[in-house]
């Protein structure tokens, strides 16, 4: 279809919860990432959903939207310039493929699942840059271990830090490319920048990953400027991004990384661009922002009874207290960042394998979820800590979170997980459910991954729970006759 000069490019099938883009020519002159409103409505039936466009650069305009219902869709374009404005078109939903099944949402106060019912339990990891330097090899490195890996989310930043300098970054130069601190145009953005970072949210998906995306933070301190941007710079950053990413099946938003230790920003702040976020996203991606912590000091988690956040995304280095934020707010909790393995000389950085695990199974079986980051720079031959630049994982965890991923996710609704941590009990007296029952009770040792019956018939009541002076062991209780 052609209208006003504008070159279509659009398929004609898409599958649910995939992705349909059209691409349209348009002004290039001015400045058209402010200048230009462009956009379409896609319908369905009587259903009508508004999704924003966007400028990819060269005169070209680009409208994603990701399609939830089977069947026709078809589509009107709306702008402000004349050639966009107008242009109409269709395309059929097919049923979604092998291995999509579509964006996750809350599913509960401590749950989350895909849109078509599928339980989704968040096993994260933190790769924060891996995309910024064009390193294609390290990329891909990072790829393949994110695929042996029992990791099922990545939080990536989109802004760069102090330290960096990448080839590229979301805005261009005034004077220059590369370009040079201080000196960014943040009235307009840089498409090739956008364009790799999404074909790598992307890759993820293809690997049944989400991304975590991270807006803002405030690691720059006044080099870049970009953690003390105007109010208008970030709401323009955040609909530039959602316009890209939001069609994607497997983002989720994260609105800032530790948006405390972010003196030019206000509560205020953080809650306007979160309400933007949310009003701008057709499909409702999931939504937090992460807190800061002195470690083993103080924290501050975010209130999250803010009705645009979906659940909580919190750091602390002491995953017991989860059941205090579940009873304080009815959300999921993600503990994000709860201190990473490694040999950093930061405390957050060079915690033991053994003492990250403990940490998941003190989450997971307070009814939360823990994520994962390793620091073993000296050990990669890239010289690159995994969360800061991916490659490879290099953690005894990882092993051990992949064995409690595959307890989790073969768990029948009914089962109990009882941990008892590190220290050396001879044995352990545990209540077992009063409903239901008889139970048949597993001895499980985390750290040598394997699951041993509890000799006896199926118990009720109370069951002493033979330890052997063995520090990180725990139980599973199962209704008897469950597979």
């Amino acid at each position: 279809m052609d209208q006003a000069g504008a070159t279509v490019n659009a398929v004609d099938t898409v599958e649910r919860w995939g992705l349909f883009e059209l691409a349209l020519r348009g002004p290039a002159d001015g400045n058209p990432y402010q200048d230009v409103e462009f956009g379409a409505e896609f319908r369905h039936g009587h259903r009508v959903v508004r999704a924003d466009g966007f400028y990819d650069g060269d005169g070209t305009y680009r409208v994603r939207f990701m399609p939830d219902r089977t069947g026709p869709w078809t589509y009107t374009t709306r702008s402000n310039a004349p050639r966009l404005d107008g242009t109409e078109g269709g395309f059929h939903c097919l049923p979604a493929g092998p291995g999509n099944h579509g964006p996750v949402r809350v599913a509960g106060p401590r749950t989350f699942a895909h849109a078509d019912g599928t339980p989704y339990h968040p096993f994260g990891t933190t790769c924060y840059h891996w995309t910024h330097d064009e390193d294609e090899k390290l990329e891909e490195r990072t790829l393949r271990s994110l695929a042996d890996s029992p990791f099922n989310k990545v939080r990536m930043c989109l802004l760069p830090t102090r330290a960096m300098n990448p080839p590229r970054l979301p805005y261009p130069g005034r004077d220059r490319q590369p370009p040079r601190p201080g000196a960014l145009d943040t009235t307009r953005f840089d498409p090739e920048f956008f364009a790799r970072f999404e074909r790598r949210v992307r890759d993820l998906s293809d690997l049944g990953i989400e991304a975590d995306v991270i807006l803002f933070h405030p690691y720059d301190e006044g080099h870049w400027g970009v953690d003390d941007m105007s109010r208008e710079a970030d709401l323009a950053l955040v609909r530039y991004a959602v316009a890209r990413l939001a069609a994607h099946r497997n983002v989720w938003w994260s609105i800032a990384n530790e948006y405390d230790f972010n003196k030019a920003k206000t509560l205020d702040d953080w809650h306007h661009i979160g309400r933007h976020v949310q009003r701008l996203d057709p499909y409702q991606h999931l939504r937090s922002i992460h807190n800061g912590t002195r470690m083993y000091e103080y924290e501050s988690v975010f209130d999250f009874r803010a009705p645009w956040t979906t659940h909580q995304s919190v750091q602390h280095w002491d995953a017991s207290f989860a059941p205090e934020w579940l009873d304080r707010v009815p959300k999921p909790v993600v503990l994000d960042e709860i201190g990473y393995e490694g040999i950093l000389g930061r405390r957050w950085g060079n915690l033991t394998g053994q003492a990250l695990l403990r940490q998941f199974w003190h989450g997971m079986t307070a009814g939360a979820y823990v994520g994962h980051g390793e620091c073993y720079p000296e050990e990669d031959p890239d010289g690159a800590a995994w969360i800061s630049r991916g490659g490879r994982l290099q953690g005894e965890a990882v092993p051990r979170v992949a064995f409690l991923r595959r307890l989790w996710e073969q768990a029948a609704p009914d089962d109990r997980f009882v941990y008892f941590g590190d220290r050396r009990h001879p044995h352990r007296d545990v209540e077992l459910p009063a409903a239901g029952g008889p139970w048949r009770v597993d001895l499980i040792d985390t750290w040598n991954m394997t699951v041993a019956p509890l000799s006896g018939p199926p118990r009720r009541g109370r069951v002493r729970v033979p330890l052997d002076h063995r520090p990180d062991m725990a139980v599973r209780l199962s209704r008897a006759g469950t597979a």
